[in-house]
């Protein structure tokens, strides 16, 4: 103002654009660093700092009882957030969303509104009380952690920020719209934002690219699917990039139709506005193919949109035309702007965890000299009571004679070099401490708090032991409040080859009757021995089983052959990894089947050999011989590779080398054994020869490559088994009757399986209940080829194995 000048009625002149600027920057600079932003230590804008310290001081943790919302907006208002309380209770509502915050702050009970868009219940009607995970915001907040400033009207102190003892910024990320600037952040895993930040501390020279094979991407409350890599690496090199956001959703044969059941969507989009979005497209005709939508979400099973399909419609493109036209496709704009030192600034990912592992050694050193401030005080006591008690009589003697506490305070000082601390803590000493017992816990004291502060020195002293406390305590809450990622990261065409960031191991791959598709880690399931009961393997429709069960390397091709006589290919890792009792995905949702097309068989493969060749066996006892170079090139649409009569389907198919013997097994328990040769290699658009003569009722149920040391394992529907080695099999010409292999009674059922094993192999066997066991083939009775067996499994009454399978080379 040194520049205005008062003119003779002592008024000042002042240029109307100079005082609209200024008076807009006071109010750009007030939006951005008292609303907008959030603090980069913390993670929390203005308004949610003060209602999660309201919440701390109203009492309100876990533990306690709620109160009402108003109570707290009320207090919140009143004494830190001078502004409207419907703002300070729209915060604090979005805090208790489940489908808004990834790791929610506030626990609310009563109507705190619906992912379908309705608002939450008036604050009179609601109740709420501060998450577990919030108190991680505020531990240890009472130790002089973080610094306090005056509130509004100076009635009283609040945080600056919050100690924030885990990565809040990251973890729940922030949105907010300033003037001129808008920061847009996504929340991520705990889990792995605190293993991105641990990796950090361990070695701080670390890359922005090191720190995403630990930190994958966003992850999101409502899940979805991420599509591509290059928006999530944008975002974290720049601190700026546009993250596409696809809703999860299945195809699903239901009454003879397909269906489309969406079970998760993209983050922040409204469901009702969505499904409301889609009935306008299909009466405006833009959509085809649709016959019906009927929302069956519910609180228990969460979302589930059915969309029902007409007969002709092509779910894939039905699919596809929502994605594009709805927004069950969306984009999320990621901005890391966030307030440092009260500055906005974009950030990249090493930043965001640089800046808040400061924030953390401040914390904790902060917090480490009050507590050693705090047991030096009580030692310099401790050490004034023992000086008292060995001069207890003369202490006693001037605490008579005294006429004020002053007096006797003086008087310590100048006999026992007493503090003023030390005297008045004489005084305030009780008889009963007069006694012997008393001096033993005193030594005992004195000694604990030597060892403490001595403890507390070293931690201030050495940054090592420094950082690891703040490693500790952030695995702890890790280990406390992690789980699974929900959102599922998948590269877009044209992006990196996905197998180089995978991880090469050995993985389980199951496929069901029904066609439900999952892979789990190999570890999965411990070897047990015969006769045992198993464990649950997966929980499937009442009607469904497994059909097919191996181990795979993650980098191997599956080769997929279909009753229609089609092969598609996928890497084993591009298959949806499952847990061990969950079904699995439906194969249509990641092959591009035809109508009425199921998988029958499916061959992992390492490498494309020309010397090799696959064999294909049918049901109704055909058998082909073609060479592998006609699967080097599989689109995704498959190619064919045998031509089928309707009737008949592909039982097996296997990889032979040219010089082979292969043997055939029905279910009536008949066999035959004979060279690959006897069969002419055919191109792919061949039926193939006949390999097994059959009777009536008889068909194949598997098909092997025969080793002389090794044993044909035989297994039948009621978990009955045998081992015969395969010298016992002759060589007979092809497309004879073959001979008998196993012995069927009422009490064995018929032969369901049958493989080629080594005694040092394992056996899964999967029943119809979806109950696995895992056993050593060395525990299985070897016999002859015209017997019965032995019980392998405990089966249940009306329950039947399914399939069994060998494990290993």
């Amino acid at each position: 103002m040194s520049d205005l000048i008062k003119n003779e009625s002592g008024i000042i002149n002042v240029g109307i654009e100079d005082k609209m600027r200024k008076a807009y920057l006071d109010y750009s600079m007030s939006v951005i660093v008292s609303r907008a932003l959030p603090d980069v230590r913390d993670g929390l804008k203005p308004v949610h700092r003060r209602i999660i310290y309201g919440m701390h001081v109203l009492g309100l943790t876990p533990d306690s009882g709620y109160r009402k919302s108003a109570k707290l907006v009320g207090d919140v208002m009143g004494s830190f957030h001078p502004h409207g309380d419907s703002s300070i209770y729209e915060a604090a509502v979005r805090l208790a969303q489940d489908f808004n915050t990834r790791y929610t702050l506030v626990d609310g009970q009563g109507n705190f509104g619906t992912i379908d868009g309705d608002g939450a219940a008036a604050m009179r009607y609601t109740e709420l009380r501060m998450t577990r995970l919030a108190q991680e915001m505020l531990r240890d907040i009472n130790k002089e952690t973080v610094d306090f400033i005056p509130n509004y009207d100076e009635t009283t102190k609040e945080p600056v920020v919050l100690p924030s003892r885990f990565p809040n910024l990251l973890v729940n990320g922030s949105s907010g719209i300033a003037v001129g600037m808008a920061t847009n952040m996504a929340p991520h895993n705990l889990r792995e934002v605190i293993d991105g930040t641990i990796k950090y501390i361990d070695d701080n020279d670390i890359t922005i690219e090191e720190l995403m094979n630990v930190i994958k991407g966003p992850d999101f409350p409502t899940g979805a699917d991420i599509m591509g890599l290059q928006g999530i690496k944008d975002a974290y090199t720049t601190g700026r990039g546009k993250v596409k956001v696809r809703a999860v959703a299945e195809i699903e044969e239901h009454k003879n139709k397909r269906r489309i059941i969406v079970t998760e969507l993209p983050y922040q989009v409204n469901k009702s506005s969505l499904i409301m979005k889609i009935v306008e497209l299909v009466k405006d005709k833009k959509i085809d193919g649709i016959s019906g939508i009927c929302d069956e979400s519910s609180m228990k099973k969460g979302i589930r949109i059915v969309i029902d399909l007409k007969r002709d419609a092509n779910p894939n493109v039905v699919l596809n035309k929502l994605y594009k036209n709805t927004q069950m496709q969306t984009t999320f704009g990621i901005i890391n702007l966030a307030l440092v030192g009260g500055v906005p600034k974009v950030l990249n990912l090493k930043e965001l965890i640089s800046y808040y592992v400061d924030h953390q050694i401040e914390v904790v050193s902060r917090r480490t000299q009050f507590d050693l401030d705090k047991a030096k005080r009580r030692a310099h006591i401790v050490e004034g009571l023992k000086i008292a008690l060995d001069n207890i009589d003369r202490i006693i003697e001037i605490v008579r004679a005294s006429q004020t506490d002053q007096d006797a305070k003086n008087i310590f000082t100048e006999e026992f070099g007493l503090s003023d601390l030390q005297g008045q803590a004489i005084l305030d000493m009780r008889i009963k401490r007069l006694t012997g017992l008393e001096r033993e816990k005193l030594d005992e004291e004195y000694k604990q708090l030597l060892e403490t502060i001595e403890e507390l020195t070293k931690i201030l002293e050495n940054h090592d032991i420094l950082m690891g406390i703040i490693k500790d305590e952030l695995i702890e809450i890790k280990e406390k409040f992690g789980d699974l990622r929900r959102t599922v990261i998948r590269p877009s065409d044209g992006e990196i080859e996905l197998s180089d960031i995978i991880k090469e191991e050995d993985v389980v791959i199951t496929l069901t009757q029904f066609g439900y598709i999952k892979r789990m880690p190999e570890g999965t399931y411990k070897p047990q021995r015969r006769g045992g009961r198993g464990i649950s393997a997966l929980t499937t429709r009442e009607e469904d089983f497994v059909n097919d069960l191996f181990i795979t390397s993650t980098h191997d091709s599956i080769l997929f052959f279909t009753n229609k006589g089609r092969v598609y290919r996928l890497k084993a890792y591009e298959i949806p990894e499952s847990s061990r009792q969950s079904k699995g995905t439906a194969i249509i949702n990641i092959l591009n089947l035809e109508a009425d097309e199921k998988v029958q068989s499916i061959i992992p493969v390492s490498e494309y050999d020309p010397s090799l060749n696959i064999m294909m066996a049918t049901r109704k006892g055909l058998i082909k011989r073609i060479s592998f170079e006609e699967f080097k090139n599989i689109r995704k649409s498959g190619i064919i590779g045998i031509t089928l009569k309707e009737d008949d389907s592909i039982i097996s198919t296997r990889l032979t080398k040219g010089e082979e013997e292969v043997i055939l097994v029905t279910k009536k328990g008949m066999s035959i054994r004979f060279s690959e040769n006897d069969v002419r290699k055919t191109g792919r658009n061949s039926m193939g020869v006949k390999s097994i003569d059959l009777n009536k009722d008889d068909e194949v149920v598997a098909f092997d490559i025969v080793d002389d040391d090794k044993y044909l394992l035989v297994i039948s529907e009621k978990g009955f088994g045998k081992m015969t080695l395969l010298s016992e099999y002759r060589i007979q010409t092809r497309a004879g009757k073959g001979i008998i292999t196993y012995k069927t009674k009422d009490k064995t059922g018929e032969v369901i399986s049958a493989k080629v094993i080594d005694k040092n192999d394992e056996v899964m066997m999967i029943t119809s209940k979806g109950v696995i066991i895992r056993i050593q083939t060395e525990g299985i009775s070897v016999m002859g080829r015209s017997t019965s067996g032995v019980k392998l499994m405990n089966i249940k009454d009306s329950d039947i194995v399914a399939v069994a399978k060998y494990i290993g080379d």
